[in-house]
C-alpha cells in the first residue's frame, strides 16, 4: 500500500525521500519493525482481553512438571501472530506479485481453519475440537491451490543459465555487463537439490516413461508433492507447540533463514555468484518474511516461559503452513528436512510412537513405547529436563541447522 502512494508521490511530485520506498531493504525493515510493535501493543491487549472473558487451556494431566500450572493460560494467541504478519505486508509490500498474494491467502486460509479448531475448543467446549479429517482437507484444499497457481500461472517464472554463446550484454554507461540468465522467463516445474553441483532438478522427470509429452502432465507429481509438504509442515509445527516458546521461537529462526534465501534467489547477482536459481521478483517476499520474524519474535515476548498465552492451532497451523508454501514458492523445499529438523523430528517420534504401540499391543497383547512420550520434547521432560533448558536447547539445535542450511548454497 505505501509502496504505490510513495510511488506516486516521487513520480508525480519528486518528493524528497519517497523513492526509499522502491527499495526492498527499506521496507523490509519497517515491515519487521511494524510487526514487532505490533505484537507488543496488540498482544498485550488481547491477553487481557482473553483473561477478562477468562479463555483460558484445558489441560489434560499427564505428568508432567508444571504442566498443571498452565491451567488457565489464554489461548488463541496466534491472532497476534496473524495480525502482525498480514498488517505490514499489506503496508509495505507490493500486492500486484504473485508470490506476496500466494502468502497472504495461505496466512488467511490456515489462520481460518486454526481459529475454528480453537473456537470449538474454547467456546463450545469441546475438547477434541476440528475433526482432523477437516484440519486435513483444509490443508489439501490450500495444497491444491498453491499447487495450481504454481504450475498453471504465468507470472511464476524463473530464469535460467544462458549458454556461453548466447550471452546478452547490458551497457551500463561506458560499461558492458554481461547477463549470466538468459532473457526468457520459463516456466518449470524445477527445484533445488541440497548439497549437490548443478543442483536443479524437474519434477516432471518422474513421469519420463509416459512418452516424450510427460511434461504436459507434470502437475500430477507436482500438485500432489505441495499438498504432502503444506500438510506435513503444517502438522509438524502444531505438534512443536507444546512448550512454552518453543514452536515460536524455532518458526522465527526458520523464518530468518527462507529471508536470506529469497533474498538472494531474487538478486539476478548473488544468484549468478551462489549458482542457484534465479526467480524473478521472488525478492518481494523478503518484505513478507520480515514481518513473520517481527510477528513470532513478538509472540515470543508473551509465550516465553511462563507463557502468558498460547498460539493455539490458529498460530502452529499457519506458522507451519506459510514456512511450507515459502519453502515452496523459492524451490528450496527439499531443504525443509535439514531448516525445519525439529519439526520434522517432533513429528516422526509421534509416528514411531503411535506405530510401535499398536505394533505391540497387537503381537503382545501389550502396547510398548520407545519414547516416555511423544512428542519428543516431552520425552526429555519426562527424564526430568526443566521445561526451559529443553527449549533453550532446541533453539540451539535450530540455529546450527540454518547454518547449516545457508551453507548448502556454496557447499556443493
Amino acid at each position: 500500500m505505501f509502496y504505490y502512494l510513495f510511488k506516486y508521490l516521487h513520480d508525480v511530485y519528486s518528493l524528497p525521500g519517497a523513492g526509499v520506498f522502491q527499495y526492498l531493504s527499506f521496507r523490509a525493515a519497517l515491515a519487521v519493525i511494524t510487526s514487532l510493535i505490533i505484537s507488543l501493543v496488540f498482544g498485550n491487549k488481547w491477553i487481557n482481553y482473553l483473561n477478562k472473558k477468562q479463555v483460558g487451556e484445558t489441560i489434560r494431566d499427564l505428568g508432567l512438571e508444571g504442566q498443571l500450572e498452565k491451567q488457565g493460560t489464554p489461548t488463541m494467541g496466534g491472532l497476534i501472530i496473524l495480525a502482525s504478519i498480514l498488517i505490514p505486508a499489506l503496508l509495505f509490500a507490493r500486492l500486484d506479485n504473485i508470490y506476496v498474494l500466494m502468502m497472504l491467502f495461505t496466512t488467511v486460509w490456515l489462520g481460518a481453519l486454526g481459529f475454528t479448531d480453537d473456537y470449538i475448543k474454547v467456546f463450545k467446549k469441546k475438547k477434541e475440537g476440528l475433526s482432523g479429517k477437516y484440519k486435513l482437507a483444509g490443508q489439501i484444499i490450500l495444497g491444491l491451490i498453491i499447487g495450481s497457481v504454481m504450475y498453471f500461472n504465468q507470472n511464476v517464472v524463473t530464469r535460467e543459465k544462458a549458454p556461453a554463446e548466447t550471452v546478452v550484454y547490458k551497457v551500463i554507461g561506458e560499461s558492458k555487463i554481461a547477463s549470466p540468465f538468459s532473457i526468457e522467463e520459463k516456466h518449470s516445474t524445477k527445484t533445488t537439490i541440497p548439497f549437490v553441483k548443478n543442483n536443479e532438478f524437474d519434477y516432471a522427470v518422474l513421469l519420463k516413461w509416459i512418452g516424450k509429452d510427460y511434461r504436459d502432465y507434470a502437475f500430477l507429481i507436482f500438485i500432489p508433492i505441495v499438498i504432502f509438504i503444506i500438510a506435513g509442515v503444517s502438522n509438524g509445527a502444531n505438534l512443536t507447540d507444546g512448550m512454552d516458546g518453543l514452536a515460536a521461537g524455532t518458526s522465527a529462526i526458520i523464518g530468518t533463514t527462507l529471508g536470506i534465501l529469497a533474498w538472494v534467489s531474487g538478486n539476478i547477482i548473488f544468484a549468478d555468484y551462489l549458482n542457484i536459481m534465479y526467480l524473478p521478483n521472488v525478492g518481494e517476499l523478503t518484505v513478507f518474511v520480515s514481518a513473520f520474524v517481527g510477528a513470532t519474535i513478538g509472540f515470543l515476548w508473551f509465550n516465553t516461559y511462563p507463557a502468558q498465552v498460547f498460539m493455539g492451532d490458529t498460530g502452529s497451523l499457519s506458522i507451519g503452513g506459510i514456512i511450507a508454501v515459502f519453502a515452496i514458492i523459492i524451490r528450496k523445499e527439499l531443504l525443509i528436512p535439514v531448516l525445519c529438523g525439529i519439526f520434522l523430528t517432533e513429528s516422526i517420534s509421534v509416528i514411531i510412537q503411535v506405530s510401535y504401540f499398536k505394533y505391540t499391543k497387537k503381537k503382545y497383547g501389550v502396547g510398548r513405547r520407545v519414547f516416555l512420550m511423544a512428542p519428543l520434547h516431552h520425552h526429555f521432560q519426562k527424564q526430568g529436563y526443566p521445561e526451559p533448558k529443553i527449549v533453550l536447547r532446541f533453539f540451539i539445535v535450530g540455529i546450527i541447522l540454518a547454518l547449516l542450511t545457508i551453507v548448502t548454497l556454496k557447499t556443493r
